[in-house]
């Protein structure tokens, strides 16, 4: 397959560290979304910059922890990485087809700064917004990176709410209130979920590398009501469709060699949902701390595990951009289930490239699905991230 197709526009980050233009670049990865942080290395005296990971004052993510909500949907400050991912599947009432990813991340850098100033760097806040204009084949992308500083970014801890400037995540009522705007391209909606929240893991757990402390409390909304308006190029459109919630936090996540991610998020029109992960190590084997999860119309979840289920690609699409070639189609099995589901990209490019600042490009993007469970035809749409195909392995960075 070739490039020669949509058009993609990834924007350059903005930095926010005011205060100090010599700016030490961090990356972290993440499964359902990527991390990155920039820190002064003036003010984190960890080797070489590296993560929260390095300070051991921060809190691991242990089994048998007990969620409570609204509770957990609010900032967990003790835990040096956290994330809140929002995607969606939407479209107006012409028919005119959109995704949308905004994720907001909190990255420690030292939980305790040795500086008393409100200046003191101990959180780094970083943002990602992204809209896929399905039917143009047009993609754009923006990213935000602020310190707390006086309001520039942050997450509460008493109630839910995320923020990075104008860009926001909070919850009204019993709705989950999103907004994003950059360039002329705009988010506004309204979500209200239709099922209760879903653990993912075990015990409360979702481990991710063999070390004890390489895990994150992960949970998911998975069928979330959406309505609102998207603009793109100076054109507003009411939109109506489907969004799925991430929420995790941890401290570390990856062991070295395992290099990086797939995972995917389908919503069914039968009312299931399926989360999958699968991690790939440097020798080329699927790493057994894999997982999923299947979400029934009533709300139970089914726990997948390492060899439940199979992940096989069936096309690539090549970045010149990056040099990665990523599998855009792939084929589900999970047997004991009676799942099997075609997935497809809604279109090919739905590639981040933030090489320039970040040193990592990772494929995030809407998906189609159609096949069978048992003897019945299935549909769905969802959201598919790939990362490790280009640049540094995501356990040399994680770890």
């Amino acid at each position: 397959m070739n490039n020669n197709g949509p058009k993609s526009e990834v924007r350059s980050p903005k930095l926010r560290l005011r205060e100090h233009p010599r700016v030490a670049i961090f990356s972290l990865l993440v499964p359902a979304s990527l991390l990155f942080a920039f820190t002064s290395a003036s003010e984190v005296k960890t080797p070489n910059t590296t993560a929260a990971t390095s300070d051991s004052s921060w809190r691991e993510a242990e089994p048998g922890y007990k969620f409570a909500f609204p509770r957990d949907h609010a900032a967990h400050p003790e835990y040096g990485i956290e994330w809140w991912y929002y995607t969606g599947n939407l479209e107006t009432k012409e028919g005119r087809r959109f995704g949308y990813q905004l994720t907001f991340f909190r990255i420690g850098v030292t939980p305790s700064p040795s500086n008393p100033s409100r200046w003191a760097v101990r959180d780094l806040y970083m943002a990602h917004f992204a809209i896929s204009d399905i039917d143009e084949q047009k993609f754009r992308a923006f990213e935000r990176i602020n310190r707390a500083g006086i309001g520039w970014a942050g997450a509460a801890t008493d109630v839910y709410r995320v923020w990075n400037e104008d860009w926001e995540a909070r919850l009204d009522a019993n709705e989950h209130v999103l907004k994003a705007s950059e360039e002329g391209v705009e988010l506004q909606l309204q979500l209200a979920s239709m099922k209760p929240e879903v653990i993912h893991g075990e015990n409360g757990l979702s481990q991710k590398g063999p070390s004890a402390g390489n895990a994150s409390h992960y949970y998911s909304m998975t069928r979330m009501e959406t309505a609102g308006r998207i603009m793109v190029d100076g054109l507003a459109f009411e939109v109506a469709g489907l969004s799925w919630m991430d929420h995790e936090f941890g401290t570390s996540f990856l062991e070295p060699e395992q290099v990086g991610w797939d995972w995917f998020s389908i919503q069914l029109d039968d009312g299931r949902e399926l989360m999958l992960f699968e991690i790939r190590r440097r020798d080329g084997q699927i790493d057994p701390r894999s997982s999923g999860t299947l979400i029934e119309p009533d709300g139970r979840a089914i726990h997948i595990g390492f060899g439940e289920f199979t992940l096989t690609p069936r096309e690539t699409w090549h970045s010149h951009a990056s040099g990665a070639t990523y599998p855009v189609a792939w084929t589900i099995d999970v047997p004991q289930l009676g799942l099997r589901l075609n997935v497809n990209r809604a279109m090919d490019n739905q590639e981040l490239n933030t090489v320039e600042s970040t040193g990592v490009a990772y494929w995030e993007g809407s998906v189609t699905i159609d096949g069978t469970s048992g003897e019945r035809r299935v549909e769905g749409r969802g959201y598919t991230e790939m990362t490790g195909y280009a640049g540094q392995s995501m356990g040399e960075i994680l770890h």
